[in-house]
């Protein structure tokens, strides 16, 4: 295949793929800002596999699991532990059909999980990854997915729970 092709290839995968990156990005981060230099760093290396994983036929998987990498990466540099007031909140409107105040909620309890629970809830519940691709993504066992996932779900049942929530907030409804 000529080069070309490759790049166009590439090019119309990240039209495609980029805005489910970026909010994958930012559900693991919480910040915008860090969100878009996340997707950034990954489109990089995903272009220099790109022959090899298009090749492959596994684009999106691989371009997950460099996005996680590449978050687990920024964590232990450190940049991930310091955020101001305002990066807590999304800038982005929240869709029509649900409330920004539940929203705004999801995200502080969201927030308030341990890393790796987050990744594992957002990986299982809003990537709808089965729990062994959740297992291969982080780089985990599979039970210690289930048993991040099961206690990151109650915590988040007990948070929004205290906002007074009639009732949680299922993934589903938000994205």
């Amino acid at each position: 295949m000529r080069r070309n092709d490759r790049e166009a290839e590439f090019v119309e995968f990240v039209a495609a793929r980029r805005p489910y990156l970026r909010r994958a990005a930012y559900m693991m981060c919480g910040n915008w800002d860090q969100a878009d230099d996340l997707v950034q760093q990954t489109l990089a290396k995903l272009y220099v596999a790109w022959p090899r994983v298009r090749r492959d036929g596994r684009e999106e998987a691989y371009a997950r699991q460099i996005l996680l990498r590449v978050n687990i990466d920024e964590f232990r540099r450190g940049r991930n532990r310091e955020r101001a007031a305002s990066d807590q909140m999304p800038d982005r409107p929240a869709p029509d059909d649900f409330p920004v105040e539940e929203r705004s909620a999801l995200m502080d309890a969201l927030d308030q999980l341990p890393t790796t629970q987050r990744k594992c809830v957002l990986c299982r519940h809003w990537l709808g990854l089965s729990v062994p691709e959740t297992a291969a993504e982080l780089g985990i066992p599979e039970g210690t997915v289930k048993s991040y996932t099961s206690r990151g779900l109650a915590r988040l049942q007990e948070l929004l729970a205290d906002d007074q929530e009639p009732e949680p907030v299922g993934f589903s409804t938000i994205f």
